[in-house]
């Protein structure tokens, strides 16, 4: 909403769309011949790649401003190396814009309606300048209500002497170093939070799995969730059952893999984000 609101008031002609109908969308790529998309980098990737296979690539593509998931480095120069500009924008639904990126890099600039404070991951100790924590965010004047260090959920960094030394594109607010990881187990599958509510969710709906874990995996852009069980029985009703329970709960598609006996990890974790962000 932010994206297309702002485009409109510079003048842009806007192509509403959304993830789903992938077919559709490159054919739509390739007759409308924007020039910029806006979304998370996972979808754009599976546009540029599925344009590929039906051979309408989507060339007109030049520039992207992406969120809603992590964008590692590997995946950001594979969109150069298709001659993608992209830069990442940062915020929450409750909050709205947070920080985005310019030109120059050196972090992300904080949004100057924002006061963003990085603290004890699940405390409210404000950590040294350059030291990891959890991102608070308070709000004063959004129009509806006011956001007291309202906490995100997420890890990150202020980059150091960042209030001093102002950002190559001239901003001269504080920097984030980036998204660093999660202070909770809640993790993003294709642009989706996950929460271990929602496997607790599906274990209470089959009692014969003693103990599960989410574990996901995969290339950037091309998420794998994986439920790995411990069951008294393990046979293809049951792991069938499991994945329809899967899609039910999370509204995404998972895998289901029985394990050995005490095989899982006996760490209290529900969900295990194994990806590379490198």
């Amino acid at each position: 909403m932010m994206m297309e609101t702002g485009a409109h008031r510079l003048g842009c002609c806007v192509f509403p769309a959304g993830v789903g109908q992938t077919d559709s969308q490159v054919q739509a790529l390739a007759s409308l011949q924007p020039t910029a998309y806006a979304g998370t980098p996972s979808f754009l990737k599976l546009l540029l790649e599925r344009g590929d296979e039906l051979g309408t690539p989507c060339a007109s593509l030049a520039k992207a401003l992406v969120s809603g998931e992590a964008l590692p480095p590997s995946l950001r120069a594979w969109f150069q190396a298709r001659g993608v500009r992209v830069q990442q924008m940062y915020g929450t639904a409750d909050v709205g814009l947070i920080a985005y990126e310019t030109e120059g890099g050196d972090g992300w600039v904080v949004d100057e309606g924002v006061l963003v404070e990085i603290v004890e991951p699940g405390g409210s100790r404000p950590m040294p300048e350059g030291e990891t924590g959890e991102v608070v965010v308070t709000v004063l004047g959004n129009g509806d209500y006011p956001l007291i260090r309202f906490s995100t959920g997420d890890l990150s960094a202020i980059v150091a002497e960042s209030s001093q030394r102002p950002s190559p594109c001239g901003r001269t607010n504080i920097r984030l170093k980036g998204w660093l990881g999660r202070a909770d187990q809640a993790t993003k599958v294709k642009g989706m939070f996950v929460h271990p509510g929602q496997v607790a969710d599906v274990l209470r709906r089959h009692p014969e799995i003693r103990a599960a874990r989410l574990v996901v995996t995969g290339d950037p852009g091309a998420d794998v969730m994986t439920l790995r069980c411990e069951a008294t029985r393990e046979d293809g009703d049951l792991q069938r059952a499991v994945a329809e329970s899967l899609r039910e709960v999370m509204r995404l598609r998972g895998e289901v893999a029985f394990v050995a006996t005490g095989s899982l990890p006996q760490d209290g974790k529900l969900i295990e984000d194994a990806r590379r962000y490198d």
